[in-house]
């Protein structure tokens, strides 16, 4: 092998080298995942406190001008907003329990293997 090869070798494992440091997984901090959780939480909790607003402060007049799709941005907004923010909150309770089972699964397969 010629000493241009073995240069370019080496200096592409340190290519490699660094980005997969680079681009190494981090996990986010635990209050992160918690305070987005909470806003979550009180997006929903605000979602679902405007709709019981809106539905009590309706009079005969109001109801009967529901009939007109015009009228259907307030409830809308609201429903979206919070069927959003409370299907993230149950995508994330998910991804949540899949890792603890992950690594439930890691930690008893290597006690199986250990003797």
């Amino acid at each position: 092998m010629s000493e241009a090869s073995r240069g370019l070798t080496g200096s592409a494992w340190d290519v490699e080298h660094l980005l997969s440091d680079a681009l190494r997984p981090i996990e986010p901090p635990e209050r992160l995942s918690g305070r987005f959780e909470d806003t979550l939480a009180a997006v929903t909790q605000a979602a679902a406190e405007e709709l019981s607003n809106w539905a009590e402060e309706l009079s005969e007049s109001e109801l009967r001008a529901l009939r007109d799709p015009r009228n259907w941005v307030r409830p809308v907004v609201a429903l979206g907003a919070g069927g959003a923010a409370a299907g993230a909150l149950v995508v994330l309770e998910l991804r949540r329990r899949g890792r603890r089972q992950a690594q439930g699964g890691l930690r008893s397969l290597v006690g199986r293997v250990r003797p």
